[in-house]
């Protein structure tokens, strides 16, 4: 029976399940910043209930399904789309998926919703963010707990996740059990933190748009403003991501229900405004099987359980998570791949 891990790395925290058989045995929750300062440490806790088999999470945007040790830096780099010398932030986890790999662990990346195929071409065109390995666990978890909970088949699972991060707000659409589109927290509605897509002319004003930049701007920094009226910054966060919701129907009009997910999703006020908005939608609070581990983490360990021959390996072969492919920049038009690669330093 396989021992895997599954590992979410968040703004905030990073969190971890581990399931031996299938059989929960790890369910922990560090701050972000804690595990960083600690790579170490936080790989002894991963084995601390023995060695797994196979560790998967820690992907950033995501690469098509490989080990860890197997990578190198241009690859890392793409993933966290971080530049070369990048330390905090995105670069920090870059740098301790390396560690991790360092450490012997078995760790292995998982794609991001653009690297599927599942995802029809057109959708693709000038996107990088359409959902972030993280949340496409998530988008496992989802279609792992409707298909219990239902009764029903994996391939029978149909559903919108929004997921309310404590910096973005994402949401992917599944149909038939699979992936079939996904608005990324850098290109989706106003975050808690984050601003989300940027309009074109803010982002030519701003004539610099750095890492930072992309963490700002949401209902936090509207809530420490005294331009709007209280509430302004909530009320357009609840608007957002009905709209999204909305917006991935047209790609997924078979959809059952609404699956929140997220540190933000469990706020019940959150939930109850966000029920209202959509009204004719049911809107479920995607809880899972663990009770600290995020639903990031959780579906993480689903697919690695999968991966690794266990029980939910039919999971994995209807997401098509092997037969993913290519990388983050090979639908740009706006700007030429090529010229993404140079911003990163990997030309």
């Amino acid at each position: 029976m396989p021992r895997v891990v599954g590992i979410d790395p968040g703004t905030v925290s990073i969190d971890v399940c581990g399931l031996a058989g299938g059989k929960l045995v790890i369910d922990r929750s560090w701050p972000t910043a804690d595990v960083l300062a600690d790579p170490t440490g936080f790989a002894a806790a991963l084995s601390e209930h023995g060695a797994p088999g196979l560790v998967a999470g820690l992907s950033g945007y995501g690469l098509p399904l490989r080990r860890a040790a197997e990578t190198s830096d241009h690859d890392l780099r793409l993933a966290f789309l971080a530049r070369k010398g990048e330390q905090g932030g995105i670069g920090g986890l870059r740098l301790l998926t390396r560690a991790l790999a360092d450490a012997g662990l078995p760790l292995a990346l998982l794609p991001g919703v653009i690297h599927l195929d599942t995802v029809p071409e057109h959708r693709k065109i000038n996107r990088i963010d359409m959902g972030t390995a993280d949340k496409l666990c998530a988008a496992a978890l989802g279609i792992h707990d409707q298909a219990v909970r239902l009764g029903a088949h994996a391939r029978d699972t149909a559903f919108v996740l929004l997921e309310l991060g404590g910096a973005f707000t994402a949401a992917i659409a599944v149909q038939a059990g699979q992936v079939v589109d996904g608005i990324g927290g850098s290109s989706g509605p106003i975050g808690w933190q984050a601003a989300g897509a940027l309009d074109g002319e803010v982002a030519y004003l701003a004539g610099t748009v750095d890492k930072a930049m992309l963490f700002q701007g949401g209902v936090t920094t509207v809530a420490a403003s005294d331009r709007h009226a209280a509430g302004a910054g909530f009320d357009a966060f609840i608007e957002g991501a009905a709209k999204a919701v909305r917006q991935l129907l047209v790609s997924a009009p078979l959809a059952r229900e609404v699956m929140v997910s997220g540190r933000i999703a469990s706020d019940p006020a959150v939930r109850e405004r966000l029920a209202a908005a959509l009204g004719d939608l049911p809107v479920r609070h995607l809880t899972g099987f663990a009770s600290h581990g995020k639903q990031g983490a959780q579906g993480a360990a689903l697919l690695a359980d999968g991966l690794a021959g266990g029980t939910h390996r039919e999971i994995v072969d209807i997401m098509r998570i092997r037969e993913a492919s290519g990388t983050v920049l090979d639908h740009l038009y706006v700007i030429t791949p090529d010229a993404a690669r140079r911003a990163l330093d990997l030309a």
